[in-house]
C-alpha cells in the first residue's frame, strides 16, 4: 500500500478521497494506474516501482490473499482519515479516469457504496476483451445473486469500487475471506444491510498485462459466492428475527 499527497483528494464538502490498490505482481502496470497500494508480498519489482514513484509503501511480509490485501487497504485508508475509500485494481484493467463518476454519488450523499459496471446500459464487455468464460460466469452468478437478493444490477463482480468511511466501519469486513470471494461477501452484506448502492457504467479494457484468474479458480469463486450468498442471507434473516423478538419483548415490558 502506498500513500502520498497525490493519492488523497480533498473535494467539496470537506470530504477526503483515498484511492487504494491491492497489488500483487503489478510491476508492469503500477505506474500507469498508481494511487495507493498495498503490496501482497509480490516477487516482482512492484515495491521498487512504488518507491521510485515516491510512494510510502505498506508491504505484507507474506502473501495474505486478495481479500487479506483489501483489509489492509481499508484499514490504512480509514486510519489516514478518508471519508471515501476507492478500490482500484493496479493491473490497468479499469480506467482511473472513471473515478470521478464513481465517487460522485458518494460525494453527493446519494449512495454508501458504488461500483463500476462493465455491463451497465446494455454494454458487452467482450468487445473490450473480456474472456468468454469470465463473461459467462459473471452473467450467471450475477443473475443468481439478483434473484436471491431481489436486486436488478447489471453486474456484481467488478474490481472498481468506492465506499463511504461510515459504510466500511459498519461492516465487519475483517471476518470476510482472505480469498477472492471477499468482494462478493462485501457486496452481499451491503445489500442485506440496506446500504444504498449504485452501479456506474465503465468501459472494459483487457490487455496482455491485465490479471485474470484461471477457469478453475473462476469456478471456485462462483461456487464460493453462491455458498456465501445463501449463508449470509440466512444469517441476516436470523439477526432480523432476533431484533424483532427483542423489540417485541421491549414493548411488552
Amino acid at each position: 500500500m502506498t500513500d502520498n499527497a497525490d493519492e488523497e483528494k480533498t473535494v467539496e464538502k470537506g470530504q477526503r478521497i483515498v484511492v487504494t490498490m491491492p497489488a500483487y505482481h503489478a510491476e508492469q502496470t503500477l505506474e500507469k494506474t498508481y494511487k495507493l497500494v498495498v503490496d501482497d508480498a509480490s516477487k516482482d519489482n512492484t515495491v521498487a516501482v512504488a518507491k521510485r514513484l515516491g510512494l510510502k509503501v505498506f508491504v505484507h511480509p507474506a502473501n495474505r490473499g486478495y481479500g487479506g490485501n483489501q483489509k489492509t487497504c481499508y484499514d490504512q485508508a480509514l486510519e489516514a482519515g478518508a471519508s471515501i475509500v476507492v478500490l482500484l485494481h493496479p493491473d490497468y484493467q479499469y480506467d482511473p479516469k472513471t473515478l470521478t463518476a464513481l465517487c460522485e454519488p458518494l460525494v453527493a450523499g446519494r449512495a454508501d457504496f458504488t461500483f463500476g459496471s462493465r455491463f451497465a446500459n446494455g454494454a458487452d464487455p467482450r468487445k473490450g476483451g473480456m474472456p468468454l468464460y469470465r463473461y459467462v460466469g459473471n452473467r450467471l452468478t450475477t443473475a443468481i445473486e439478483n434473484l436471491v437478493l431481489g436486486t436488478h444490477f447489471a453486474e456484481l463482480h467488478s474490481g472498481l469500487k468506492a465506499y463511504t468511511a461510515d459504510f466500511l466501519r459498519g461492516l465487519e469486513y475483517h471476518k470476510y475471506s482472505d480469498d477472492f470471494v471477499f468482494d462478493s461477501q462485501m457486496l452481499i452484506d451491503g445489500v442485506l444491510s440496506g446500504a444504498r448502492i449504485e452501479e456506474v457504467s465503465i468501459p472494459t479494457r483487457y490487455t496482455a498485462e491485465s490479471s485474470s484468474i484461471s477457469v478453475s479458480r473462476s469456478l471456485r469463486y462462483i461456487r464460493l459466492t453462491i455458498t456465501e450468498l445463501f449463508r449470509m442471507k440466512r444469517m441476516h434473516k436470523r439477526a432480523a428475527r432476533l431484533q424483532a423478538r427483542q423489540a417485541q419483548q421491549h414493548r411488552r415490558a
